[in-house]
């Protein structure tokens, strides 16, 4: 269960972080909104604990960006402003919680547990795809272009926007062979990594082994590129 935590005060930081690895969870921190928006967009989370007071973007913002590109992801808010105005902005902004600071632990994880179980499909499908849903299910690989969020098994893959990029390229035309250039094609609107058409196959490799234990492969067709295929 992967939780990103955005707070700027790092001795709660390390405390929550501390303790969130205590009960269960995989924690990242973030230590300002602008890291907290890239990764919370970017990468798969089960839950968003974001501090209003963030420097660079504020967690208000981070909010409300974060729910109009991920509008299931759970978002629970932390802040020292404990209003009914602060409470009432934090919620229409697209939080699915409100903890006002000093908190106890406990409260903070049963309220984590408790918009989780909001966030829980109800009428799951093949593979735990949901009915209507805009997930792509193949093998144990679920993938959601929509939530940027892909699991195998049910357990979250971390993946860099290259590879996320790259992924998403082959399970779209997962019946065609993918050339170098068309990679190179998805690629080059993405500034956030360095490297490369000749850094392909490390990514190939990568790729592979996050797959490993999906049912599903990369298969080199030599002197084309690259295709998709399941392991049965």
């Amino acid at each position: 269960m992967r939780a990103l935590l955005a707070e700027d005060d790092a001795i709660l930081a390390d405390a929550l972080s501390a303790n969130l690895r205590q009960s269960g969870f995989q924690v990242e921190v973030a230590d300002n909104g602008a890291v907290a928006e890239y990764l919370l967009t970017r990468q798969a989370f089960e839950v968003g604990i974001i501090d209003l007071g963030l420097p660079l973007v504020d967690g208000l913002t981070v909010v409300q960006r974060v729910r109009k590109l991920k509008p299931q992801l759970p978002l629970l808010i932390l802040t020292a402003l404990d209003g009914l105005e602060h409470r009432v902005a934090g919620l229409n902004a697209g939080a699915d919680d409100y903890l006002t600071k000093p908190f106890d632990f406990p409260e903070l994880e049963a309220r984590i547990r408790a918009v989780l179980r909001r966030a829980a499909p109800g009428d799951s499908g093949v593979n735990g795809v949901e009915a209507g849903s805009s997930a792509t299910a193949v093998g144990q690989l679920v993938f959601d272009r929509d939530l940027r969020r892909a699991t195998i098994a049910g357990q979250s893959m971390e993946l860099t926007p290259r590879e996320w990029l790259l992924l998403d390229l082959l399970l779209s035309q997962r019946r065609k062979v993918i050339t170098k250039e068309q990679i190179a094609q998805a690629w080059s609107a993405d500034v956030s990594e360095s490297g490369g058409p000749s850094s392909l196959e490390v990514y190939i490799h990568r790729l592979r082994r996050k797959l490993e234990g999906s049912g599903v492969g990369i298969r080199t067709v030599r002197g084309l590129g690259y295709l998709l295929e399941s392991q049965d």
